[in-house]
């Protein structure tokens, strides 16, 4: 059974604690490794890229056999059922749908004395996308890094993944990504997938910036090559908080709960409620579940070290106990959740009532769930069309436009002791100096 908790000061700063610890300090051995990983690559490129994929994935890879090939795509598209590609299809236009309402365009504003300043919008020329690979598959995954990329308009996707021991790449993946409308699809994984996304080598091309979760090598690596490439976030492990009041059924919650306590072991499960009764039959109904679904284990151990029903007085302190686990998902199961909602600063991504549970955000709603994990949706957001393009600044000034501000900004420089910078607006206005207005 779920531990039930009064939520008291005592108990939530347990609870906060024992959570941001789970984001804690890698070891330096594997800090070490994908150090030497990356430097490595970045000396060797192709021929290092190929030797680790035979030493962690036991796949020999070339020149030749590295990227997916169109016959490779053919293939996956005859495994894969007609069923799943219908709905990945609808899945696409419900994601294509939100993340095109992301979009912003370039503007600019003029004035009479003869200024124009806007904001010059470009998408990402080219970005890698890595996909996790190894025993699970996610098609999912590949959807909402492309789509929000293509809606975008970057220049060129780029995606790796690890190739299973045959040396192919789940067939689900494959459809996915050629669905969502990927470029080219290389056979590798790993930090070295990520070292050959920031530095480029004789195949694969380096990107402008790498989005996609992967193991604790992948996260590292992505951190590391930070500067070298813009990265998306370093993903943590799975997280869910439900905010229910009395009317919430205790078996969807338990159900929703363990969503995402099913993801490993490290994932957290919380449930904070006023009403102790739904907090004892929600207990209950995890075990039920629990002994008849699979990944029985996984699901004992993120509920035993990270998964609490906390039992607030009031739903004010309910609320502010939700705001400060910032979660990656948030389920508010009232009677009304609307007002709730509003009170809620914190939250990657925010579901309403009994019938929106997690995993409708996970598949198919429209909206990213590549979310802030560890808290940081305290101060990040989910993925989005944002993230795909860059912001340029546009100033315009006619020369009478800066008569009217030069004193100001030479004022301005020399405060700070800037001659130089003063010097290059009031050389402009020396006598003698031309310009055009």
């Amino acid at each position: 059974m779920m531990r039930i908790l009064q939520l008291t000061k005592e108990n939530k700063k347990q609870v906060l604690d024992t959570l941001r610890a789970r984001s804690g300090g890698v070891s330096e051995t594997i800090t070490r490794a994908v150090e030497e990983i990356l430097a490595d690559v970045k000396a060797r490129g192709d021929e290092a890229v190929f030797e680790y994929t035979q030493k962690f994935d036991h796949v020999n890879l070339n020149a030749g056999n590295v990227t997916v090939s169109a016959e490779e795509f053919d293939q996956a598209y005859r495994e894969v059922s007609p069923e799943l590609i219908r709905v990945i299809r609808a899945a696409i236009v419900n994601i294509r749908s939100f993340h095109e309402k992301q979009k912003k365009e370039s503007w600019f504003d003029t004035s009479k004395e003869g200024t124009m300043l806007g904001q010059k919008v470009t998408p990402l020329e080219k970005v890698g996308v890595y996909v996790p690979g190894g025993k699970a598959a996610y098609p999912s995954s590949v959807l909402m890094n492309i789509v929000p990329a293509k809606v975008a308009g970057v220049g060129r996707i780029i995606m790796t993944t690890p190739p299973g021991k045959d040396g192919k790449v789940d067939p689900g993946t494959l459809v996915a990504a050629k669905e969502a409308g990927v470029d080219t699809v290389f056979k590798v994984g790993g930090a070295q997938a990520v070292a050959a996304l920031a530095y480029g080598t004789e195949t694969i091309p380096k990107v402008d910036k790498i989005t996609g979760p992967g193991n604790i090598f992948v996260a590292m690596a992505k951190k590391a090559v930070y500067g070298e490439v813009s990265i998306d976030s370093i993903a943590g492990p799975s997280e869910i908080c439900v905010l229910a009041d009395e009317s919430a059924d205790p078996v969807f919650v338990a159900a929703d709960l363990l969503s995402q306590a099913e993801h490993d072991e490290m994932a957290s499960a919380i449930l904070v409620t006023t009403d102790e009764t739904l907090a004892r039959k929600v207990s209950e109904q995890t075990d039920v579940f629990i002994s008849r679904l699979e990944r029985k284990k996984i699901m004992e151990k993120s509920l035993e070290d990270y998964g609490w029903i906390l039992v607030a007085d009031t739903m004010e302190e309910a609320v502010e106990m939700v705001n400060e686990v910032a979660s990656e998902h948030l389920e508010i199961v009232a009677a009304d959740p609307f007002p709730l909602m509003m009170k809620i600063r914190n939250a990657g991504a925010i579901f309403l009532g009994s019938y929106s549970s997690e995993p409708l955000g996970d598949y198919f709603a429209g909206p990213n769930h590549i979310l802030p994990t560890g808290g940081s949706a305290r101060f990040f957001s989910p993925l989005s069309v944002d993230d795909f393009v860059k912001k340029s600044s546009i100033i315009y000034y006619s020369r009478e436009a800066l008569r009217g501000v030069k004193d100001d900004i030479i004022s301005f420089a020399k405060a700070e002791g800037l001659t130089a910078h003063a010097n290059s607006i009031a050389v402009r206005f020396e006598d003698g100096m031309e310009g055009e207005s």
